[in-house]
């Protein structure tokens, strides 16, 4: 009897791994989009502020446009991100800029907008997606993808890199994590909390940490749940509207 139990458990596990198996990070990428609402970003105009500064993002004519508004002064300031183009408006006049004036407000305007839509955009021509295996983050088992980018149409962070820890059983984002090189360089790893759904979009908000020391990428997961991490920053959505 223990040998029919011990078979059929060896059975039952070699099921089990052969089904995680099958699974690829193209099919996790989809169903974390579908969970999050993802495709409603192309139907559906959202809105929201981020410190002091309101963004939207439109779906017209086939492409997506994003803009930023914020007062200066006496100024009204548009900043406009529509297809590939990048264009600033003060008081409802274009706004000459030189072109690495311009390309740090495009990258600006679009970071905000990038990590307020995830994992929507994860499925972009530059992405490329690799799946590293699952990891357990205090209790919650995850798929662990690792995303990087073409250097065609990956933009000027295309040299970044981002672990995106998805659960294997709702298919949420609930924690990334990135390298960077502008300003010396670095990695960043993002918690999500705040977890609210508007227009059937999920929305949520981050705590930002940073390494106290050094951490291999690799590790960065373990090193935030041995307290090895300092918060630097959160990044909160407010005032949030979806509209069709």
């Amino acid at each position: 009897m223990k040998r029919i139990l011990t078979v059929m458990f060896c059975i039952g596990l070699f099921y089990s791994c052969h089904q995680e198996e099958k699974i690829n990070a193209q099919q996790i990428v989809d169903k974390a989009i579908a969970e999050s609402g993802g495709i409603l970003w192309e139907t559906h105009k959202a809105t929201f502020q981020f410190r002091e500064k309101m963004y939207s993002s439109d779906f017209i004519n086939g492409k997506m446009q994003l803009t930023r508004e914020f007062v200066s002064g006496d100024s009204i300031i548009l900043d406009t991100k529509y297809d590939g183009k990048f264009t600033r408006t003060i008081n409802d006049s274009i706004a000459f800029l030189a072109d690495t004036t311009a390309r740090k407000y495009d990258n600006s305007v679009n970071s905000v907008h990038y990590f307020a839509k995830l994992p929507y955009g994860l499925n972009d021509a530059a992405v490329n997606k690799q799946f590293l295996g699952t990891e357990t983050i205090n209790g919650k088992q995850y798929y662990k993808i690792q995303i990087d980018f073409d250097q065609t149409n990956g933009g000027d962070d295309f040299e970044d890199v981002y672990h995106y820890w998805i659960g294997k059983e709702d298919f949420k984002v609930d924690y990334l994590a990135y390298t960077f090189t502008v300003n010396g360089g670095g990695v960043r790893f993002r918690r999500a909390y705040n977890e609210r759904y508007i227009g059937k979009i999920r929305f949520v908000d981050y705590e930002n940490y940073k390494p106290r020391k050094h951490v291999k990428f690799s590790k960065i997961a373990e090193a935030f749940v041995g307290k090895e991490l300092e918060l630097v920053s959160k990044i909160e959505l407010e005032n949030i509207r979806v509209e069709q």
